[in-house]
């Protein structure tokens, strides 16, 4: 099975992650600027290349009654810039950044001053729930 990518697409950051080669496990890799988009979308593919990444996961911010909001299409919108050159999968993400916050609360990390934290532990949940239901 080839490596998925997952991302967790914010206003300001991109969280990241990585299957592992077999596909069962999602790795953190980093969080990447969206500022400015064109560098975070080159940024993006170069990881992909470097990992022989074909598919990319991103997490679609569903509102609670299971419609599309403005914080989904921008997601929508950043990852038509990928679709040319992977297949793009989207994942409800719902709650993804609490449960984010929890897990590192859990492990003692301190997010609140490194919200980059956040963003990559959400992009492995993302990218973990794609995995679980392969």
């Amino acid at each position: 099975m080839d490596r998925v990518l997952g991302l967790d697409v914010g206003t300001k950051r991109i969280g990241v992650a990585q299957s592992d080669a077999l596909g069962i496990t999602a790795q953190p890799v980093k969080a990447v600027s969206r500022v400015p988009e064109d560098k975070a979308i080159e940024e993006i593919k170069q990881i992909c290349k470097s990992a022989s990444i074909k598919k990319i996961v991103v997490g679609l911010p569903k509102n609670m009654d299971n419609s599309l909001g403005s914080q989904a299409q921008d997601c929508i919108d950043f990852s038509e810039k990928l679709k040319p050159d992977y297949e793009i999968i989207f994942e409800d993400e719902r709650l993804t950044s609490r449960q984010a916050e929890y897990f590192l609360q859990q492990a003692g990390k301190k997010y609140t001053k490194n919200k980059e934290l956040v963003d990559i532990k959400s992009a492995c949940i993302i990218l973990q729930q794609y995995l679980d239901r392969k």
